[in-house]
């Protein structure tokens, strides 16, 4: 479980591909303070496992799935990534729930300066969109971010000064891809909504919610 607040902008030295596959050997600086082998490190949003690592650098192996569904597959040598260890027990929780499973990828329409923020316009899929909430949280590329405005087949997320500087996020041009989490909170109730088949038990829906005084 991560929370979607970048602890460090790390840099891409080395990339072996597979046929579909992917091992990345990433620089970083205060993160190999205190990281072992199975660590699960956010990589511009994305799960995965710390397999070997030395004072400067760490690898992960990135498998078909994840190459698929996420912008890796489109990182080069000296690209920038955002990073976020795992969330200790105790720690503070300032962004989100972020898993660390993207959803699916967006595009930069526009960066609009918007006084001493960003405006970021991200185009999405129709099956990503639905999950989008007005003033809800989304992860992009790792970040934890807030929904400004939401469009027909876009959202707007505001960029602060201190997420310009502590991420990757302005580094992007049009036409860029992103990573796309969505709220955890809204795929849960989804599937509780539609997807329950089993008719010994009560299904949430809105005549359930108002049979025990919910609406």
């Amino acid at each position: 479980m991560f929370t979607g607040l970048i602890s460090e902008v790390g840099e891409i030295v080395k990339i072996e591909k597979g046929k579909h596959s992917a091992k990345l050997t990433i620089r970083a600086n205060n993160l190999l303070n205190d990281i072992r082998l199975g660590d699960s490190i956010a990589v511009n949003g994305v799960c995965l496992t710390v397999t070997t690592y030395n004072k400067n650098n760490f690898t992960v192996d990135v498998m078909p799935e994840t190459m698929s569904m996420t912008n890796i597959k489109y990182l080069q040598n000296k690209h920038s990534v955002n990073l976020e260890p795992a969330l200790r027990v105790g720690d503070r929780f300032g962004g989100h729930m972020v898993t660390g499973h993207i959803d699916g990828t967006g595009t930069i329409k526009s960066l609009l300066k918007d006084d001493n923020a960003t405006r970021v316009t991200i185009n999405i899929s129709k099956d990503l969109r639905k999950y989008i909430l007005y003033k809800g949280s989304v992860a992009v590329d790792g970040i934890s971010l807030t929904v400004a405005d939401i469009l027909t087949d876009s959202f707007q997320v505001s960029i602060i000064p201190l997420t310009s500087i502590d991420t990757t996020i302005l580094e992007k041009k049009i036409g860029d891809t992103v990573n796309i989490e969505c709220d955890v909170i809204g795929k849960y109730v989804e599937s509780m909504l539609h997807e329950n088949t089993d008719d010994s038990q009560p299904k949430l829906n809105k005549d359930f919610l108002r049979s025990n005084g919910f609406m």
